[in-house]
Parts: C-alpha cells; structure tokens; sequence
C-alpha cells in the first residue's frame, strides 16, 4: 500500500495555511505579551513558520535553496535563543518579575 493513508492527500496550500497561522499566532504573542520568555519562545514560533514556507515551496518548486535556506534560520534561532535567553536569565536572577520595560535598564 503506497500514497498517503485513506486517500486523503494534504496540499502544499495547507501548509501554507499552518504556517500564516503560526505566524500570526506569533506575532500576536510578541505584541501582546510583556515576558521576555514568552515574546522568545514566540519569536522561536514565528521562525518555525517562516522554516515551514520555505520548506514547503522548495518541495514544491523542487529547489534545494528553500531547505539551505531553513539551515541557515536554524542556525541564527539557536545563536539567538542562547544569547537572548542567557540575558533574560540574568536579568531574572535579580529582579523577581521581569517585563521588557525592564530591559532598558540594559541600556549604557
């Protein structure tokens, strides 16, 4: 038995969909919330998105630069989580509860 289970074929379109959701539900987190772990992790969830696009039309497109592409992203989300989160985590070690006005302490 080959193809997809049932007979149900999912498109590249509903891939699409997922990932504008994901996106948006992203973008919402990161306007919404004031936690600077929160707006990470929807930052984080906003990069997947973007990942889940370029994986997706590279498939379609039978182009290989969409998936290079998504190495790269991965790469700078990794280097951006451990900086960022490195930073909140420090921030958080003295003050009890932290919002992103907080952060501008951080300016010189």
């Amino acid at each position: 038995m080959s193809g997809p289970p049932l007979g149900v074929a999912v498109g590249a379109s509903w891939y699409l969909v997922v990932a504008a959701l994901l996106f948006g539900v992203g973008l919402f987190g990161v306007t919404v919330r004031r936690n600077p772990l929160v707006m990470l992790m929807c930052v984080e969830l906003m990069l997947n998105a973007v990942n889940l696009t370029f994986v997706t039309l590279a498939h379609r497109l039978g182009d290989v630069a969409g998936r290079t592409t998504v190495l790269f992203v991965l790469v700078v989300a990794a280097a951006e989580v451990t900086v960022g989160l490195a930073i909140v985590v420090a921030i958080m070690r003295h003050r009890s509860a932290v919002t992103t006005d907080d952060l501008t302490a951080l300016r010189g």
